[in-house]
């Protein structure tokens, strides 16, 4: 069935649905070669239409050790070929059956280097999936559709959990989390309890952890004033690690100010520079925020991450308190490993905290 991705701005590309269907969220595009899969699954693409700039999709299959939630929170996913015939030791299936079992909207032999330039020049944007023929009436009414703006309390765990048996224990605020962090956690060495979002900070100090973790997450987190209240107050309480959606908030729990990306920043392949050490980073990277530095004058706070395409800012630490945070994902669901290290320096600043607060005379 032929049918068209047709954004705000009016732009109209043709391709053909894998079923079916309509849809409506905020079109971006993602860079990575790989990863179809944990993009498909990632709560941090919650609400919006996802645009694959590698042409060819789908071709080492799919297998659930990749899946990072509990379900996809996609509104619709974009690819210029998708394939049918994948060849891949872990496979087990097609990515085909996997969308059509999902039942997420696809739209497949698309011009998808027409449509990245497209949100490039104009920036992300509401757009929709819908078949060919569709009457131009029942288009301009799904486009002014109003996008979700509770996505957090959408993708956050529904009760609490635990992961990891041995170690300091992490309160972990689920804005949105990907299984690979959680695993990647408790591999460095951490016992978890998960959170969901809408925890207060009574409730998370009342389970007496060793130090806090803010996840990634989807959204403006201006929209989540719950969580920026709840940080506040942990601020000086706990040590605190932030990533992605985390970071933002923490930033605003401070005092910080942040603001909308023209396109933001999404895939596997993206150049951070650690400041301290003048070492540069390829990062996973999910959002479409960012930390207005200008509004961290003041603060006590140091910058020491920033990306290298565009020079925002990338990572915050606090001068004086055992609080930092960066705007990507530290590890690699999809992507590289570069950044495992951040978990194994909050493991540092846990331990090296109760190392101080043990030596403290009597």
């Amino acid at each position: 069935m032929r049918g068209q991705l047709i954004l705000a701005d009016g732009s109209r590309f043709a391709g053909k649905l894998l079923f079916e269907t309509r849809a409506v969220g905020e079109a971006v595009f993602n860079t990575g070669m790989t990863g179809y899969q944990e993009v498909l699954t990632d709560p941090s693409y919650c609400g919006q239409i996802v645009t694959m700039t590698y042409p060819l999709i789908g071709n080492y299959g799919v297998a659930g050790i990749f899946e990072q939630a509990r379900q996809s929170f996609v509104q619709g996913f974009v690819v210029s070929e998708l394939c049918g015939d994948p060849c891949n030791w872990q496979n087990e299936g097609t990515l085909t059956n996997y969308l059509k079992e999902r039942n997420i909207p696809c739209i497949y032999g698309v011009d998808t280097r027409a449509v990245t330039k497209v949100l490039r020049t104009n920036g992300a944007m509401k757009g929709i999936i819908v078949p060919e023929g569709l009457a131009e009436a029942e288009i301009a009414q799904l486009l002014q559709t109003e996008l979700p703006t509770d996505t957090v309390l959408q993708v956050t765990t529904p009760e609490i959990y635990h992961m990891g048996t041995e170690g300091p224990h992490i309160a972990v605020l689920d804005y949105g989390i990907k299984r690979n962090i959680l695993q990647s956690m408790a591999a460095a060495g951490f016992k978890l309890t998960i959170l969901p979002a809408q925890t207060t900070a009574e409730e998370v100090l009342a389970l007496q952890p060793d130090g806090v973790f803010l996840s990634n997450g989807p959204g403006d987190p201006k929209e989540v004033p719950f969580a920026i209240e709840t940080i506040r107050q942990l601020i000086g309480k706990k040590p605190i690690f932030g990533i992605c959606l985390g970071h933002q908030l923490l930033a605003l729990a401070l005092g910080g100010d942040t603001y909308k990306l023209k396109f933001g920043h999404r895939g596997s392949n993206h150049p951070v520079k650690d400041l301290q050490t003048g070492r540069v980073y390829i990062t996973s990277q999910n959002h479409g925020y960012a930390v207005d530095e200008r509004s961290l004058d003041g603060k006590d706070l140091v910058v020491t991450h920033r990306a290298v395409n565009d020079g925002t800012v990338e990572g915050i630490r606090h001068r004086s308190l055992p609080v930092f945070s960066v705007q990507y994902h530290p590890e690699a669901a999809p992507g590289p490993d570069d950044s495992v290290y951040l978990f194994e320096q909050f493991l540092s600043i846990i331990r090296g905290r109760d190392n101080a607060q043990n030596n403290q005379p009597a």
